[in-house]
């Protein structure tokens, strides 16, 4: 089961390939039980730090730090043992399966079932596996109302819903920090408040630490705690929503200008759109 929440640490983190620096010293905390964005324009290094913090790359320097523990060089797998989970800005469902079927795979990571057990489907393994069902069902898809699409392929579904079934699998890790790529990208304005809706529901009633990548500043202005600003890898902000939409390098690195008040009125317009 989950342990709670746990704070999140990037320090110092430079990442490089060959000659090209796609991070350089950029360091973030993402308090326990809080919502923290990672923002940025397009190649400023926000799905890198990702990919630092999930294990998938190896910082050329610097740490990531969960509750006090380096996890620089563990493994993915065994930070996922640990609480990580991530959803991913392009679809990653195995849409030949059910809706059912994909959430529980979400849960590998903490099955004890051997797999002759699973063989047979038998003893622990079935007690298991009911075990999994009936929290998935009641915690998860009744939380995420898609009790009605429960039993359908993922290849039928809306892209809309495919982003909550990819949600619902994250979930189904009991994450302590889950991490969101760009949750509400491609979606309308409907699906965008829904997915809002839920994100905030991940954090009051579940307590999970959050981190997201989005494009969507005015859902990023909006549901976060603190936000971050990476600019050619490099942190050029930090602080609460309005002290980094205020900022002259933030608008600079979006605009062009330093003009916060312009940055202010483009965020205006997407909230209000």
């Amino acid at each position: 089961m989950s342990k709670g929440p746990a704070r999140l640490d990037v320090q110092g983190v430079t990442l490089t390939f060959g000659g090209v620096r796609a991070l350089n010293d950029a360091s973030f905390t993402a308090e326990a039980g809080s919502i923290t964005a990672v923002i940025g324009p397009n190649g400023a290094g926000k799905t890198s730090v990702f990919n630092c913090i999930t294990g998938f790359y190896r910082p050329t320097a610097g740490r990531i730090v969960l509750d006090g523990e380096d996890i620089t060089k563990v493994r993915p797998p065994a930070r996922a043992a640990r609480g990580l989970a991530r959803s991913f800005q392009n679809i990653a469902l195995f849409h030949g399966m059910t809706v059912l079927d994909n959430i529980k795979l979400g849960r590998h990571a903490y099955m004890k079932t051997n797999l002759l057990q699973a063989f047979f489907y038998a003893g622990p393994a079935k007690r298991e596996e009911e075990a999994l069902r009936r929290e998935v069902e009641e915690r998860i898809i009744d939380f995420l109302e898609i009790d009605h699409i429960r039993n359908k392929s993922v290849s039928v579904l809306s892209y809309g819903l495919q982003k909550r079934v990819e949600l619902a699998r994250a979930l189904a890790m009991q994450p302590r920090v889950l991490l969101l790529d760009e949750p509400v990208a491609g979606m309308n304005r409907e699906e965008t408040e829904d997915m809002a809706r839920f994100i905030l529901d991940v954090k009051e009633e579940w307590g999970t630490t959050i981190v997201m990548v989005e494009h969507d500043m005015g859902l990023v202005m909006d549901i976060s705690d603190h936000v971050t600003v990476l600019n050619f890898g490099e942190v050029i902000a930090s602080g609460t929503p309005k002290t980094v939409q205020n900022d002259p390098r933030v608008a600079e690195a979006y605009l062009g200008s330093g003009d916060p008040q312009a940055l202010v009125k483009r965020i205006e317009r997407e909230m209000a759109s």
